[in-house]
């Protein structure tokens, strides 16, 4: 591997979570608890990240504030014109694989 320095690694790194975001905002037709079933994360994962990171870097940043910078708009109103209702098998593959964090 080519050898990257600190200051662009973080850029890399920046722009793959900008891509993701973006992308995960485009595909609202996938649902949070089918990314948690399949991958263990989510976009509230992703969020609570982003939260600790800035938590680590003494910045105040709120569960809503991170989810909206996450989900491009108040988590509520995503909620309202997206998630659909998960069903009894997504949710029992749910509880037997949740990530202990969680």
């Amino acid at each position: 591997m080519t050898d990257i320095d600190a200051k662009t690694q973080t850029e890399l790194e920046a722009a793959a979570y900008r891509r993701l975001v973006a992308h995960l905002r485009g595909r609202t037709d996938v649902q949070n608890i089918d990314m948690m079933n399949l991958a263990g994360f989510c976009r509230n994962c992703l969020a609570n990240w982003y939260q600790d990171a800035a938590k680590e870097r003494g910045l105040e940043l709120s569960k809503d504030e991170a989810r909206e910078i996450v989900y491009g708009e108040p988590y509520k109103t995503w909620q309202s014109k997206h998630q659909l209702d998960a069903g009894a098998d997504k949710l029992k593959a749910f509880a037997a694989n949740r990530p202990k964090d969680h």
